[in-house]
């Protein structure tokens, strides 16, 4: 199993049942795939409804009218569902009406702030509805890889541009999850196999163990 299929099955333990959520484009799209049984989400995606649903069968030529995500693939909506115009859509994201957002993220640090917009040396159209969903959503949480190329990506401060500022709730690597309580970045779960040497290694920013530190399960769909 790859790195991102690990977090997604995490998080994907993280929601609960009739709870509405967005999930960020990338990483955070597989956490749909990995939903435990009796587990059923209200999708919301933020270029105009809620009710998400599953790739059609036959996708629609291009050119022609089709329903597609906020990251521009095909997509469906499911019964009970509802399309609306974007000022809609981002007054559900800013209003406290999303349980919780799953972002990907180039840098957290042990500020609970997020940057995950601004990939250095790329030219990108800006951050979309990230900001929003950060600030609005009741739970903030970020998928991530835990360093990329070597690079530490859970850092003391964030040098690219923030997306928000004090907003992660939880956030799930490979190698741990992390929980923001009272201020503090605190270690909770370890994945199988690594040691906290390893994580400590890995990680720039300060963080704390939790005395009830335990080992990741992840969602066993599909497997």
């Amino acid at each position: 199993m790859d790195k991102k299929e690990f977090i997604a099955r995490r998080i994907a333990l993280e929601l609960n049942d009739g709870d509405v959520v967005n999930l960020g484009i990338g990483l955070p799209t597989l956490v749909a795939n990995f939903l435990p049984a009796g587990v059923h989400l209200m999708l919301q995606s933020e270029n105009g409804f809620v009710g998400i649903g599953p790739v059609p069968d036959e996708i629609t030529p291009i050119g022609q009218p089709r329903t597609v995500n906020a990251g521009g693939a095909p997509c469906s909506i499911i019964p009970g569902g509802a399309t609306f115009d974007t000022s809609i859509s981002f007054a559900l994201m800013r209003g406290g009406h999303l349980d919780a957002c799953v972002l990907g993220g180039l840098q957290v640090d042990e500020n609970a702030d997020l940057a995950n917009w601004m990939v250095p040396g790329k030219n990108v159209p800006g951050m979309g509805g990230a900001m929003d969903l950060a600030v609005g959503a009741r739970q903030v949480i970020v998928a991530m890889e835990h360093t990329a190329k070597g690079e530490k990506k859970i850092l003391k401060k964030c040098n690219l541009p923030l997306t928000a500022k004090g907003r992660v709730s939880t956030l799930v690597t490979e190698l741990a999850l992390f929980r923001f309580h009272d201020g503090k970045l605190t270690l909770e779960e370890i994945a199988s196999g690594v040691t906290l040497d390893e994580i400590k290694d890995a990680t720039e920013a300060a963080f704390v163990v939790s005395p009830n530190v335990k080992e990741m399960v992840i969602s066993q769909v599909g497997l």
